[in-house]
C-alpha cells in the first residue's frame, strides 16, 4: 500500500451531550466527501464538564454515542478513531479515557485507554487527571487497512517511551487526539508532536478540539497537525472548527529510515531498556 488517507476532525466542544455529537457525525460526513481511509476525532469530543457532570454523561461500549458512529462507519464504510470519549468500566470507580476504533464494518476493532492522565499546575489552575480517569496499562496497535497504526492521547505525548515502544510494535502510524490547553499549546504542542515523528520516524496524526471548553471557560489550543517521519509538518488547521485531509505517503517512512538510520543502529543492551 503506498497511501493512506487521513481526515482530521477539528471542532469545540459543549456541555451538551447530544449537540457534540450531531457535530461530529456532521464533520464526519463532510470529511467523506474526500474519500478518507480514516476519520479521526478528537479528545473528549462527545463531552466537557464539571468533575461530577462526567461521570453522570458517562457511557459504556455499547452506549448511544458509539452506537452512532458504528452505524456511520458501516455506512459510509470508513475507518473512524472516536477520539477519546471518557466511558465507564463495570466494576470501577474511576472512568477511562477510551479511544475506539471502530471498523468499515461498524465493529469496534480496537480499544485504548489513556494510559496518562492530564496533570498540571497552570497560573491558579490545578488539573488533576487521575480525580475522574484511571490510566490504561496497554500499549495498543490497530490495523487500517493492513497499515499497523499506533494510538495515544494527548498527554501521552509527553511519555516519549511510550512512542518507541509502539515503533518497535510496527506502527508507522501513531494517532494523538487531543484537548491540549492554550498556555501549553504554544510553547509545546508542535515542538512534541515533531520530536515524536523524528525520533521513531513515523506519521504522527493529531486532531485536536479548538476554542473555549467547559467548565471554567478554558482554551484548547486546536492546530490539528500531521507530521511525517523526517519531522515536517505536511497539514495544520486553522483556528476554528474544520477537517483537514492528508494523503500519508507511506513508502517515505522507509526512505527516512534509510537515510538516518536511527532505529537500526539502538543498542538497548546499554540502555538497560527494551
Amino acid at each position: 500500500m503506498e497511501k493512506l488517507r487521513v481526515s482530521l476532525i477539528q471542532m469545540e466542544v459543549t456541555q451538551n451531550r447530544d449537540q457534540n455529537l450531531e457535530k461530529a457525525i456532521q464533520l464526519i460526513k463532510k470529511a467523506g466527501e474526500n474519500e478518507p481511509d480514516l476519520i479521526i476525532l478528537p479528545e473528549n469530543f462527545h463531552f466537557m464538564g464539571k468533575k461530577e457532570e462526567l461521570f453522570q454523561q458517562a457511557e459504556t461500549l455499547d452506549g448511544p454515542t458509539l452506537s452512532s458512529l458504528r452505524k456511520l462507519a458501516k455506512s459510509m464504510g470508513v475507518y473512524i478513531a472516536a477520539g477519546t470519549m471518557k466511558l465507564k468500566k463495570p466494576g470501577e470507580e474511576k472512568l477511562r479515557n477510551t479511544c475506539c476504533v471502530i471498523n468499515p464494518l461498524g465493529e469496534i476493532q480496537d480499544t485504548y485507554q489513556k494510559i496518562h492522565a492530564f496533570h498540571a499546575n497552570l497560573g491558579q489552575r490545578r488539573y488533576v487527571g487521575s480525580e475522574i480517569e484511571k490510566g490504561g496499562d496497554e500499549v495498543v496497535v490497530t490495523s487500517i487497512k493492513g497499515v499497523l497504526v499506533g494510538l495515544s492521547v494527548c498527554f501521552d505525548m509527553r511519555f516519549p517511551e511510550l512512542y518507541r515502544s509502539l515503533t518497535l510494535q510496527g506502527a508507522r502510524i501513531i494517532l494523538v487526539p487531543s484537548l491540549f490547553m492554550l498556555q501549553t499549546g504554544k510553547d509545546h504542542w508542535e515542538v512534541l508532536l515533531r520530536a515524536r515523528a523524528i525520533e521513531n520516524q513515523v506519521y504522527i496524526v493529531a486532531p485536536a478540539t479548538c476554542g473555549p471548553f467547559p467548565p471554567n471557560g478554558d482554551w484548547s489550543y486546536g492546530r490539528s497537525m500531521v507530521v511525517d517521519p523526517w519531522g515536517t509538518v505536511i497539514a495544520q488547521a486553522q483556528d476554528f472548527e474544520t477537517v483537514i485531509t492528508v494523503d500519508l505517503d507511506l513508502p517515505w517512512i522507509e526512505e527516512v529510515r534509510k537515510r538516518v538510520p536511527t532505529l537500526s543502529h539502538r543498542r538497548p543492551e546499554v540502555y538497560g531498556l527494551s
